[in-house]
């Protein structure tokens, strides 16, 4: 291995790991030998978004078009920071963001990288930075993606929602940070928390994520039925003793010397 892929090797283990400064030093020793390196040139810009220094990243995507004018990612990124620039100082999308090291570690059937359907509007993706947490709302038939302001990032696929929406009604419980966002693709790192007790047997993200699922809904509507039962006839003893304390309290109490003089 020759010194430029040591070079880009380490510099793809800092962004992996978000060591954004390592990933500019090690980025900038690769052009020092190699000025025409478009990778590098992508990899600062992007690195430098993400330590907010947007003129530094500006010089470095303007490079990378001058040598590929039709480069879509320098071309994404430099809108990008427009729109950023636009919004400088509204907000608090993306803001002091302390990433642990293990954030994207992969779990076997606990995590899963998603990426989401229907993204939202480029002013507010422009603003994810990674590592930024995000929160899983549950709508009718889907699952949304929205920042701790509530702003509508995107939606889980189908499949991912459906299956969810499933083990949230059973109690369990998600984190979801950003991975991956540009204008047009957003990549959220999704964590199981929590499980449920009535899909305590069942996998959070199997291999395939459609499985089990016909037999997780069944058990959901046995179980909803059930406890609709269960509080059908909750409603029923409170109703009952409520008329009981209402004859205890409107019906005129006899002593047995005035029931007898009733009768003669």
């Amino acid at each position: 291995m020759d010194p430029i892929e040591i070079l880009e090797q380490k510099a793809i283990d800092a962004a992996i790991n978000s060591a954004w400064e390592h990933a500019i030093i090690h980025n900038e020793s690769i052009l020092k030998t190699d000025k025409k390196n478009i990778d590098a040139l992508l990899r600062l810009g992007f690195a430098f978004i993400q330590v907010e220094k947007m003129d530094q990243a500006k010089i470095y995507y303007k490079r990378a078009l001058r040598l590929q004018p039709s480069n879509r990612v320098a071309k994404e990124n430099l809108e990008r920071i427009s729109i950023l620039e636009t919004k400088k100082g509204n907000g608090d999308m993306g803001k002091n963001i302390s990433l642990d090291p293990s954030l994207f570690l992969e779990i076997p059937g606990k995590t899963k990288s998603v990426i989401l359907v229907n993204p939202g509007q480029k002013n507010i993706l422009a603003q994810l930075m990674v590592g930024q947490e995000v929160f899983l709302k549950s709508k009718k038939r889907r699952i949304e993606a929205r920042t701790k302001g509530n702003e509508y990032v995107g939606s889980l696929p189908d499949d991912v929602s459906k299956r969810l929406i499933i083990f949230l009604k059973a109690g369990s419980e998600f984190s979801a940070h950003i991975k991956e966002a540009n204008l047009n693709r957003v990549v959220i790192f999704i964590k199981e928390e929590k499980k449920g007790t009535r899909v305590n047997r069942y996998t959070s993200f199997p291999y395939d994520i459609q499985s089990n699922l016909d037999e997780m809904s069944q058990e959901e509507e046995a179980t909803k039925e059930s406890d609709d039962r269960e509080i059908a006839e909750n409603d029923l003893n409170r109703l009952a003793e409520d008329l009981t304390n209402e004859e205890k309290e409107y019906i005129p109490y006899h002593t047995d010397d005035q029931d007898e003089d009733e009768e003669e």
